[in-house]
């Protein structure tokens, strides 16, 4: 029996980061690897040559989408093991009519961000930040300026997590021992599922009231773009936290900076809308926000996606279960 033909097209500079020596050779064990031997993900002509012949492939940030030419290139396409967050950029409209299987290895990037995200919100109740910046400036608690930023605990906080998500989903489970009340909204949960997350599922309104901690897990589209505006914002508790790993576009920036400058808020911000900031943009200069590069996932060692994503194909060509598929009902409510 013919061994399936797999082809890996992210890059031959990117194996390293992506792939662990044991997602090598259990791809080895069950298939016949083609490789895009350029060092960077495979454009659009490279990605129609080295799918030419496959049966699936393995993609990550960078490659070309699987447009109409793509697909029309690769005949015996079957399945797609897709390394990153969002997958809705590499697939076209002739996707699903082909009926090609497509899993993503994004649930162990979603790991990363949610310990990325439970970090932030011990650093945002202790105040890190600010009261970092008063002692290097000369300050201690003694100072005047120490009431500015009340330092706080975890334990008992209110958490407002906008969206269940894999990410969001992840942190539920990190703060179990925190004894935090959780709050979520979401459209897509219903209240049975919300009571065995061990969550309250409440209306974005009463969340932004309520919450110590606001942190966004949600995918940016038509319905969620600035869904943080001016319209909620000065809702938030005086000294709550802002939390962003998610999509820039979540948040209207202009009412945000201007809530901001009051001084009563906190945001930290591993997403913005562009990207990077505009260079005149006042969330650069505000003392009461942090900016950080996108950096929420893995960036250097991202060898359990690889590892997640050769262990999906296995199993699709064994005929088992995937360990994360995406169905196109699912976009709607996926990043």
């Amino acid at each position: 029996m013919n061994r399936p033909v797999v082809a890996v097209t992210i890059g031959r500079s990117h194996y390293e980061r992506m792939f662990s020596e044991g997602a090598w050779e259990s791809l080895d064990g069950f298939a016949e690897v083609v490789h895009h031997d350029g060092p960077e993900p495979a454009e659009r002509g490279e990605l129609m040559d080295v799918l030419a012949g496959a049966d699936a492939c393995i993609t990550s940030w960078g490659v070309a989408q699987l447009d109409a030419d793509v697909l029309e290139a690769a005949p015996g396409l079957r399945a797609m093991a897709h390394m990153g967050s969002s997958v809705k950029r590499f697939i076209s409209d002739g996707f699903w009519p082909r009926g090609i299987r497509l899993t993503s290895a994004g649930v162990m990037l979603a790991r990363d961000v949610a310990e990325t995200t439970l970090g932030l919100m011990i650093v945002g109740r202790k105040r890190i930040w600010p009261l970092a910046r008063h002692v290097s400036e000369g300050g201690w608690r003694d100072s005047p300026d120490w009431d500015n930023w009340k330092a706080g605990e975890m334990t008992g906080a209110t958490i407002g997590l906008v969206g269940a998500s894999n990410v969001g989903r992840h942190v539920i489970e990190l703060l179990v021992p925190f004894s935090c009340e959780i709050l979520v909204s979401d459209p897509f949960l219903d209240a049975g599922e919300a009571d065995t997350l061990g969550v309250t599922l409440v209306d974005i309104d009463e969340l932004m009231q309520r919450s110590d901690v606001v942190s966004l897990h949600c995918p940016e589209n038509e319905h969620t773009r600035h869904m943080i505006g001016a319209h909620n914002l000065p809702s938030m508790r005086d000294g709550a936290v802002l939390i962003n790993t998610a999509r820039g576009g979540l948040i209207d920036e202009d009412a945000l900076a201007v809530e901001l400058e009051t001084g009563r808020l906190f945001a930290f911000l591993d997403v913005t809308d562009p990207e990077p900031p505009a260079p005149n943009s006042p969330l650069r200069s505000l003392d009461n926000v942090a900016l950080t590069p996108h950096i929420a996932g893995c960036i250097h060692n991202c060898t359990r996606m690889g590892e997640t994503a050769v262990e999906d194909l296995r199993r699709f060509f064994a005929g088992e279960s995937a360990i994360y598929e995406i169905t196109e009902d699912m976009l709607d409510r996926i990043a």
